[in-house]
């Protein structure tokens, strides 16, 4: 199925290695970040290597067969960026990468927010190297705002009308929560102003990018109006798995001596309370990608 985007995308491109290979770069970044959220261990309520968290329709193996099926998206839809097209080209492509997703997970949803968010910043890498510049975090967020913000936000009301809604979209509804699409929207501010600094001051306190990923995660958890815990706990989930994390940051975050412990305690409550930050997860994809773009590992 992606496959026929693929070659459908290259048809539209100009055949010269110099456009190709930074699209196939810009996608291998892309996989890369959500295999390391994805690997990334002790998580609170989420899957990981060693622990299904509050899901019990998936696990790890899951994770890892959704990210072998969108392998082809991330590049055909940043090649895609370098011909400046409309929101609706990237959401076709979106559509067909979801596709394939539920295909390998039997139906489980993996990476629908990833399918989103990182298209959408690889869609606008590509955009800003057919303009002649060098992707970076800021620039890239600042191009998804500028290029497709209103059409996403349009997107929205035309969605908030429908029958069938997402997680997301119910919640958004319900307690009148921003969700992922304002979010992207708005040019993934708490990535930019939460994620990546926690990230970036984690990095340089440890040199281990493995423990600043897990400081920038309970970071968003900390701050993020998550609807993935608004949907699964309500306002009582939402405020009781931010005040943990807002603990764990105040303990020390990853540079306490007792921080596995802490964490794996966190993960313990969430799952008993069947409580998944789904969406810092998410927003953690997208920090790591937009921290690879900067250059940091």
């Amino acid at each position: 199925m992606l496959e026929r985007v693929v070659k459908a995308t290259r048809r539209l491109l100009p055949a010269a290695p110099q456009v190709e290979q930074p699209a196939a770069r810009i996608g291998r970044l892309a996989i890369r970040s959500l295999y390391r959220e994805a690997a990334l261990s002790p998580k609170p309520g989420l899957v990981s290597p060693s622990s299904q968290g509050s899901h019990r329709d998936m696990d790890f193996s899951t994770f890892l067969r959704s990210l072998q099926a969108l392998r082809p998206y991330f590049p055909a839809i940043a090649a895609c960026g370098l011909r400046r097209p409309r929101f609706l080209a990237l959401r076709l492509l979106g559509i067909e990468a979801e596709a394939a997703m539920l295909a390998a997970t039997g139906g489980v949803n993996t990476h629908r927010g990833a399918v989103f968010n990182l298209g959408l910043l690889c869609a606008a890498a590509g955009r800003l190297l057919a303009d002649g510049e060098v992707p970076g975090a800021a620039g890239t967020c600042a191009m998804v705002k500028s290029a497709w913000g209103e059409e996403i936000i349009a997107g929205l009301a035309v969605a908030s009308d429908t029958d069938v809604l997402s997680h997301g979209l119910v919640v958004a509804r319900r307690y009148g929560s921003g969700g992922a699409r304002q979010e992207a929207a708005a040019g993934f501010p708490a990535a930019l102003d939460v994620g990546l600094p926690a990230y970036r001051h984690a990095l340089a306190a440890t040199s281990d990018g493995e423990l600043a990923a897990v400081q920038a995660l309970f970071a968003l958890i900390s701050e993020l109006e998550d609807t993935n815990l608004l949907w699964r706990g309500g306002r009582p989930g939402l405020a009781h798995g931010r005040q943990a994390a807002a603990g764990f940051l105040a303990a020390g975050g990853v540079m306490a001596a007792d921080w596995r412990e802490h964490a794996a305690a966190i993960d313990r409550d969430f799952v008993a309370q069947n409580l998944s930050p789904g969406g810092s997860a998410d927003l953690l994809g997208v920090t790591l990608f937009l921290a690879e773009l900067d250059g940091l590992a």
